[in-house]
């Protein structure tokens, strides 16, 4: 599980970084040549998608979307386990889905490409589905990992009955 967890990691940094060194480098050009690296708009776009899907995956796995705990915060050890494993049910009945829906995009894409290089938009496509498919599977794994009290937590801390969480 760390291996899969340290890739996606990896994935998610590296779309961010591309996305970084393309927009910095774009401006570069465009200030020093009056020019512009070709598709660098679009491959940006694709290049965040893939990085929102495979930070929805860790997000996922660690229990860390946004959310107002207000309520978990003054429950017990048991109601914030009962909530943890609501929420991620929940996840599990919007993920699921929308994974499906992504690969149908990719199969609807065809020979499209991107405006300058014609990159074909499967490439980024299929990425990014395989990032969604990947934030689905690990909230199963968390759901049925909760009720254990096994499931991870970003905090590396122990749920009080002596399992710890995190990497």
């Amino acid at each position: 599980m760390n291996r899969l967890l340290s890739a996606v990691e990896t994935l998610a940094a590296l779309s961010l970084l591309l996305i970084a060194l393309l927009t910095a480098g774009n401006v570069g050009v465009r200030y020093a040549f009056s020019w512009q690296i070709p598709d660098w708009f679009d491959g940006t776009q694709m290049l965040l998608g893939i990085a929102m899907f495979w930070g929805i995956a860790l997000a996922t796995w660690y229990g860390t979307h946004i959310a107002v705990d207000l309520l978990w915060e003054s429950a017990g050890a048991r109601g914030k386990r009962v909530i943890d494993i609501f929420a991620t049910l929940v996840t599990v009945v919007f993920l699921v889905p929308m994974a499906w829906m992504v690969w149908v995009k990719v199969g609807g894409t065809g020979s499209q490409g991107t405006m300058d290089l014609r990159l074909p938009l499967k490439w980024f496509y299929s990425a990014a589905a395989l990032g969604a498919t990947v934030a689905a599977v690990l909230a199963v794994a968390r759901l049925v990992l909760l009720p254990m009290g096994r499931a991870a937590s970003a905090h590396g801390e122990a749920d009080g009955e002596g399992a710890v969480h995190g990497p």
